[in-house]
């Protein structure tokens, strides 16, 4: 089961790399949400419906995960940690200092993401007791806050018209699988009367015999 959703790296409120595991599009939350992180080193946890947006800003970037709620904290920031490590470790932090380019990293960067994404979803790493409780006792310390507070009304009309529009294309696809549902009934009704009838015609009649009383 999926537990991290989608990834990203950004500097300041710009996407340099991400990486989306779901189907649904959450661009416009992270992005949302992106704008709101202050410019200081910070980590917090933003809760919105049932998902939870973790994120470390330290250096001028930006290190977000967004994951189900049954993911807990701990592992969603031990995944962090590491997307911190690898990005710094790349060669793509070399040009940390200067201005980069919306999803200028894609190519390069994207891939790890990905990779990481896949490795924390399906296999995840174990930790030994000390590093678990270490990293525990640190989560603990970060905030949690609901995104409604950040929001401005505006921004709370745009993810809630998000949120319908893909409630109404559930809705539709709900629909549409219904009428062909009902649209094969109808025919395999229809297929069997009309064997029915075929039956009932080629079937010879019933002689019936009559035996004479002597």
């Amino acid at each position: 089961m999926t537990s991290q959703i989608h990834a990203l790296v950004a500097q300041g409120s710009t996407i340099v790399a991400e990486h989306q595991a779901g189907k649904r599009d959450f661009s416009q939350a992270t992005q949302t949400i992106l704008s709101k992180i202050p410019p200081n080193n910070s980590k917090l946890t933003y809760v919105w419906e049932q998902y939870l947006f973790h994120y470390v800003s330290d250096g001028g970037f930006t290190y977000l995960v967004m994951a189900d709620d049954s993911a807990g904290r701990r592992m969603p920031f031990t995944f962090l940690s590491e997307l911190q490590q690898k990005y710094l470790a790349s060669s793509s932090a070399s040009s940390s200092s200067a201005a980069l380019a919306p999803h200028s990293l894609q190519s390069t960067f994207g891939p790890v993401i990905s990779q990481m994404m896949y490795t924390y979803n399906t296999s995840p790493p174990t930790d030994d007791l000390a590093r678990a409780q270490s990293e525990l006792a640190q989560v603990k310390d970060i905030m949690v806050q609901n995104v409604e507070q950040i929001l401005s009304r505006g921004e709370r009309i745009e993810l809630l018209v998000d949120k319908t529009d893909n409630m109404a294309n559930q809705a539709t696809a709900f629909r549409r699988g219904a009428r062909t549902v009902r649209r094969q009934m109808w025919w395999k009704n229809k297929r069997i009367l009309a064997l029915g009838v075929v039956v009932a015609l080629v079937r010879p009649p019933r002689i019936h015999s009559m035996k004479s009383v002597s």
